[in-house]
């Protein structure tokens, strides 16, 4: 199957130089999976430094499943055995967030029901423990890219890309600070997360396909959360640039907003530079999860 996929040329392969292909145990390897494409990060454990980003675009009408392993045949990294340790987030709007005391296993499809009809033929159930906050995701991922996974890396972990959103802003927001909205903007997908003193109070993704859905979603929230545009602050990830049609609508209704910054402790190769800080914070974070 994944021989008849072929794969967009990648909008970024940056590698540093001190990467040791012929060393996998000092690397973690990091993948997300998504209607944005595959993106690949390769951190090195001892320096605690990404040292490889790679950006692939999506093949419109191919599953996630035959995208990736179609990027492993012809890959000198990914698909790869012996890394110290390897993690992979889905993107989708198919999750719920359970307080931990709540979850019990074996009833995760009862939890995701009340968001989503699973799929049982083309769709798996997964779940992953946020123990620091005492919270437990809950998603639906694709069957095929879960079998993928779990047969190429029998202990990598699986989980949602909010999962590692909740984890970079929780790490890198401040103890006693204000309800704070946080933005992620991918592939007409915003997640949308709200943090007050470093626990989560929301969690949602939202689809759009215009500007004004954007801006809609975000001031509905903040008004749900009893901020005000005017001057509380929103901070944003994502693929979109500083002067795109989407931050224009956004800095003209919200008065205070910025864009982010990679997440922080974590160090960057230079081969990194050229890339805006904003851009692929949920793949870097996959280095900060439990």
């Amino acid at each position: 199957m994944s021989a008849a996929v072929s794969l967009p040329a990648a909008l970024y392969r940056l590698r540093d130089e001190t990467l040791a292909p012929d060393q996998l145990a000092a690397y973690n390897l990091y993948l997300t999976a998504g209607s944005t494409g595959l993106r690949v990060g390769v951190a090195d454990v001892r320096r605690n430094k990404f040292v490889v980003l790679e950006d692939y675009p999506a093949v419109p009408a191919v599953s996630l499943a035959a995208q990736l392993q179609a990027l492993a045949t012809q890959h000198d990294l990914v698909g790869q055995a012996g890394w110290n340790r390897v993690r992979l987030a889905v993107q989708n709007r198919y999750f719920t967030l359970l307080p931990a005391p709540l979850f019990r296993t074996g009833d995760e499809s009862a939890y995701l029901q009340l968001h989503h009809t699973l799929d049982t033929q083309h769709e798996t159930v997964g779940h992953y423990t946020h123990s620091s906050l005492d919270i437990v995701s809950i998603f639906a991922a694709e069957k095929a890219l879960s079998e993928w996974f779990h047969y190429t890396y029998p202990s990598g972990q699986f989980l949602h890309q909010t999962s590692a959103l909740l984890t970079g802003v929780v790490h890198q927001s401040e103890q006693a600070a204000p309800r704070r909205i946080y933005l992620s903007i991918g592939q007409q997908e915003v997640t949308l997360l709200a943090v007050r003193d470093k626990r989560p109070e929301f969690c949602n993704v939202f689809p759009f396909s215009t500007a004004e859905d954007l801006i809609y979603y975000t001031i509905l929230v903040m008004q749900e959360l009893q901020l005000n545009p005017d001057q509380d602050a929103v901070v944003v990830w994502g693929d979109l640039m500083h002067d795109s049609e989407l931050f224009t609508v956004l800095r003209k209704y919200i008065r205070n907003i910025r864009f982010g910054n990679r997440p922080f402790d974590v160090g960057y190769s230079y081969r990194l530079n050229d890339v805006f800080e904003y851009r692929f914070f949920e793949l870097y974070a996959l280095h900060l999860c439990e």
